[in-house]
């Protein structure tokens, strides 16, 4: 900690020497459309500086008075020179024209080509919306999740699930944010599909470890998903008919040059297909999911903009009226971008996530309602100060109210007979502020140091249940509204370095401190709509993790081909697991089957990526360990966390042989996940009881698929302006059965023999989609 300090005060002393007799130079850059771009390059070869735009395209360059060139680049854009003779600060707007290219020049990243090396952040990853759009889809749905899921340092939770892990952290320690707004749940039928409709999906970043001063409350990683801002220069529409749902998204001008809008909605229509059945009962079945993204942003002056985000997505499963499930998030954002100066940026946030679900069966007699929900209110504000070309201030302050109702279930009906069975609700109160500053050494050095310090205080009106040393309930205590009983506090420092051997080449490293207040409460590995999430209490502590990482990065063929090898080695504090048999469904008494221990993992990673020409993609490797000690948990003996696979593989491919056809494959690989087996039994009267091994003391089968793709473009249909292309996948193409879940039972004919049944989800899947533009 002394050590941050010290990083942070130097670096700040460097800025106030350096900041007399400079003008700066600021402004936006944008494609044709009015889309601003994220990570354009600003760059001023005779001092060999420059900056790149932020999350909403602005950039402020600060430098000497004098005659410069600037170049303003954006791959996949055509390159702009401008001179400028700076003796003032001035305001220069940039629109950057798509590049018309040949099938050798096709490219497919929005980041500066040397950016793996040059950039200082490390154990991130970027991908774009038409660079997911190659993979070969799941049942024809193109999926932001599991595009991610074949990244080093991440892994599927099971097979088809929309669940990840992160460098051996569990699937609740991601923080998953769409416009900066809290997803809870991030999956469409069971898990099968995500949330994230790609259409609507401007930019993708994944952190792994060097996760931003200005993010907290999750250990493990930071899923960062930016909407489109929508066309304002011109009315467009895109969709696609596919095997699972359809898909819509409409974009316009609100007025031209100053605002826009985009709409986009998907939906399935499995239920569509009940209602051809000759059974009537069948025909009043539902079994649909949809999404609907809504965007829209306003330019009042040059000063000050507006942006709002809406989401709105829902599962529905109904059974001929008699009963229903049904779970859906709902989020919303309302942004204020206001320039206090050429040189101080900021951005204002008002922030609402909601996640609920509602189990029902219907009976004017007797019937039952079960439902939960979890709500944020947040207001953030963040500052960016630019001084200069060696310094990049970022500070801010974050305050969010979550309500939690982990669960409600009721009789409804004249003549119920089920009780009220309710679990105590809770708020709490989040408050976070950070500093952080990318202090550019020399040519060659950077270092980015950020300070986080976070509070959260458990607040009433609330019923707290205490335990004793064996988990027993002792007595219970009440709190009234907006009583502050219980309260946290800790500091998260960050720090990373880049050196730069050469311009091909660079060492980077970084330390981050992290910490989560709340908890998932589920007992499956891939998660489920059931899951709730539980806040820190004076029954458990926030969970803690140190992440240390360090990593070579070297690009090849002029920046062509990019490379990585990243170590890290993550330790984890007051870690959460359940007792053996853990009651975690509709238990008021749910923080009693909590166990709390330590936790680590560590790893290599391996990245081959190409992302130019006819032939792109990337390889990826992950040799990795995760392990737990609980005390009360295995006889206090380290096991392997669930989600434990040491080896991990993914290759991606993707060829466009012309312009017209494109052919993608993935082959993906595995280790078994960890699971606990009987191992023995005994006689008990008349019944057999098994006997369990130690916890994850045997693992399933190892995982592979192979998937293909091919796409083709139909020609232009200049009359109407529409383009359009079919698509065909196939999903796990050598048919493997993966083992998605073992069962023991007993022999029906002789009960002395223990028979174990593999359940597998996927034989080999086409799909078939048509996706059409205008």
């Amino acid at each position: 900690m002394k050590f941050i300090f010290i990083l942070i005060t130097l670096s700040l002393f460097s800025f106030f020497q350096l900041t007399a007799n400079k003008y700066t130079i600021s402004g936006y850059i944008t494609d044709e459309s009015g889309e601003e771009l994220i990570g354009a390059t600003i760059y001023v070869k005779s001092l060999k500086t420059g900056t790149v735009t932020n999350a909403y395209g602005f950039y402020s360059l600060t430098i000497p008075e004098n005659s410069y060139q600037i170049i303003y680049s954006y791959v996949g854009y055509e390159t702009q020179i401008k001179k400028v003779e700076l003796n003032q600060n001035v305001r220069i707007n940039i629109v950057l024209k798509e590049q018309s290219k040949t099938l050798n020049e096709v490219v497919i990243t929005a980041e500066r080509k040397d950016a793996n090396v040059a950039k200082a952040e490390m154990s991130t990853m970027k991908i774009q919306a038409k660079e997911i759009k190659k993979i070969p889809a799941f049942m024809g749905e193109v999926d932001v999740i599991k595009a991610i899921q074949l990244m080093p340092g991440v892994q599927s939770a099971s097979e088809g699930s929309s669940g990840f892990n992160v460098r051996g952290g569990g699937a609740g320690q991601n923080l998953i944010l769409l416009d900066e707004a809290t997803v809870y749940n991030a999956s469409h039928l069971m898990g099968f599909f995500s949330v994230f409709n790609n259409d609507a999906v401007k930019d993708v970043k994944l952190y792994k470890g060097d996760i931003p001063a200005a993010y907290g409350g999750r250990l493990s990683s930071l899923l960062d998903i930016r909407m489109k801002d929508g066309n304002n220069k011109q009315f467009k529409a895109n969709g696609g008919i596919g095997t699972v749902s359809s898909r819509l998204t409409l974009e316009s001008p609100i007025v031209k040059d100053k605002g826009s809008f985009i709409i986009s909605g998907r939906r399935s229509y499995a239920d569509l297909m009940l209602m051809f059945s000759s059974d009537e009962d069948v025909r009043k079945n539902q079994l649909y999911f949809y999404d609907l993204n809504l965007k829209g942003n306003y330019k009042i002056n040059e000063k000050d903009r507006i942006y709002l985000s809406w989401y709105m997505g829902r599962d529905v499963f109904d059974y001929d009226d008699l009963f229903g499930f049904s779970w859906g998030n709902k989020t919303f954002t309302l942004r204020w971008n206001h320039l206090f100066s050429e040189k101080l940026f900021s951005n204002f946030s008002v922030i609402l996530s909601d996640y609920d679900y509602e189990i029902s069966q219907s009976s004017e007699e007797q019937g039952f309602l079960w439902s939960s929900d979890l709500n944020d209110i947040k207001f953030k504000a963040d500052y960016t100060y630019y001084p200069n070309t060696q310094n990049t201030i970022r500070f801010g302050v974050t305050g969010t109210m979550h309500h939690f109702n982990p669960g409600l279930a009721k009789g409804v009906g004249n003549q119920t007979m089920y009780n009220e069975l309710k679990m105590p609700e809770s708020n709490a109160l989040e408050w976070a502020g950070y500093l952080s500053n990318e202090w550019k050494l020399n040519e060659k050095t950077t270092i980015n140091i950020g300070l986080r310090g976070t509070i959260f205080q458990n607040m009433g009106k609330a019923t707290v249940y205490n335990f004793d040393e064996n988990y027993e309930k002792i007595d219970s205590t009440v709190y009234s509204s907006g009583e502050i009983y219980n309260t946290f506090w800790g500091l998260e420092p960050r720090v990373n370095f880049k050196y730069s051997i050469n311009n091909r080449s660079s060492i980077k490293g970084n330390y981050s401190r992290t910490k989560q207040f709340i908890h998932l409460a589920s007992n499956s590995t891939a998660g489920s709509p059931l899951d709730i999430w539980i806040p820190s209490s004076p029954n458990i502590n926030p969970q803690i993790a140190d992440q240390f990482a360090v990593g070579y990065f070297r690009n090849f063929y002029e920046d062509a081909m990019e490379t990585s090898i990243e170590a890290y080695y993550k330790n984890m504090d007051n870690q959460i697991d359940f007792r053996d048999h853990a009651e975690l469904l509709l238990n008021p008494e749910i923080e009693g089957e909590f166990r709390t221990g330590y936790a680590w993992s560590y790893g290599l990673e391996f990245l081959i990526r190409k992302q130019t020409g006819k032939f792109t993609g990337w390889i990826s490797y992950t040799l990795s360990k995760a392990e737990r000690k609980i005390p009360e948990i295995n006889e206090g003996k380290v096991y392997p966390a669930s989600y434990d696979k040491p080896h991990n593989i993914a290759i991606v491919v993707s060829y466009d042989f012309s312009e017209k056809i494109n052919a993608a494959a993935n082959w993906v690989y595995s280790s078994g996940n960890p699971v606990t087996f009987p191992v023995g039994r005994y006689e008990y009267g008349n019944m057999i009881v098994p006997i369990y091994s130690d916890r994850n003391d045997y693992r399933l089968p190892d995982y592979h698929r192979l998937d293909l793709s091919v796409t083709y473009k139909f020609g232009v249909d200049k009359t109407r302006g529409l383009r359009s292309e079919l698509n065909l996948s196939i999903y796990n193409v050598y048919n493997r059965k993966n083992t998605w879940m073992l069962f023991f039972s007993q022999d029906d004919e002789d009960p002395n023999i223990t028979i174990a049944e593999k359940v597998y989800l996927f034989p080999i899947l086409p799909s078939i989609t048509y996706n059409f533009y205008f």
